[in-house]
């Protein structure tokens, strides 16, 4: 993206956001959505609400319809039927890119080709590119905002470290920096966790819980396949299954052995303690006795 493109951009989202600070407390809704690829149905009739501070889990096996529905809470695709309203804008009546700004996106797999240092990944967050823009130069106050946010992950010491020398637990946190960098006001996460050791991971979840506490108008969504990666800020999670959202709520509520066993179509034990979740699978002698 040339300078000229990030100024009109900047200037277009600096207009918009009057409306976007109006939104209210519904950050994502889904109403009546479908979508299709090709002949085939990935989405079937979803209905959701996501309010404003609220952090959402949601759950569901490979092929469900994860990604899915984070694409459409990304700004990225559109429903073949039924509306996406984010951030107070209904998708289709609204200019993305601007919208855009105001979601940030944690992905592990984030494809970063050149060995940009931490500094520099983070400031990428308000170019919204992967690398750095030929010709762009972030202002002091800028760089100043980056540096405390990367002493925020606890990556000070590493914030000149190139991208390739980092760990994967590193560079989670990492762009979770570069994600909060443009102040979202929705904040998304891809499976955080992926590839990590246990120690990183846990790093990477206290670093997302403290969002509660730092930010605590911060909306967030994240998705994974594993209750063992939930944070404990986590308020409300939603079950998906063949594309159809099976429960959706309050996360004691949703994450019960007998709704997540449903999900999976397997018998899961589902425990909670010390501020945390887990499953097991349920032996099948145990389960035909049950």
């Amino acid at each position: 993206m040339e300078p000229s493109d990030l100024d009109l951009v900047g200037r277009v989202a600096s207009t918009w956001k009057e409306s976007v600070d109006d939104v209210g407390t519904t950050v994502l809704k889904l109403d009546e959505v479908t979508f299709r690829r090709g002949e085939t149905k990935i989405l079937h009739g979803i209905d959701l609400e996501i309010g404003q501070g609220e952090h959402w889990v949601l759950i569901g096996p490979n092929g469900a319809g994860k990604s899915t529905i984070l694409s459409f809470a990304s700004a990225q695709v559109f429903p073949t039927s039924g509306t996406v309203d984010i951030l107070g804008q209904r998708m289709g009546r609204v200019e993305l890119q601007a919208l855009r700004r105001h979601i940030g996106h944690v992905n592990p797999r984030h494809p970063l080709r050149s060995n940009l240092s931490v500094r520099e990944v983070v400031l990428t967050g308000l170019t919204g590119t992967i690398e750095r823009p030929l010709r762009w130069e972030p202002t002091p106050d800028e760089i100043a905002k980056a540096d405390d946010l990367i002493a925020e992950v606890g990556l000070s010491s590493r914030a000149d470290a190139g991208w390739k020398v980092l760990s994967q637990g590193e560079r989670g946190r990492a762009l979770v920096a570069r994600s909060l960098i443009a102040d979202p006001q929705l904040l998304l996460f891809d499976e955080p966790t992926t590839g990590l050791d246990v120690a990183a991971r846990e790093q990477l979840l206290e670093t997302i819980d403290s969002l509660s506490v730092t930010s605590p108008q911060l909306t967030t969504l994240l998705v994974t396949h594993h209750l063992e990666e939930i944070p404990e800020s986590t308020s409300h999670a939603m079950l998906i299954s063949h594309g159809r959202l099976t429960a959706a709520g309050e996360i004691a509520e949703v994450l019960s052995t007998e709704q997540v066993s449903a999900a999976f179509e397997h018998p899961i034990d589902v425990g909670f303690a010390d501020g945390r979740w887990s499953a097991r699978a349920i032996r099948q002698r145990q389960a035909a006795v049950l």
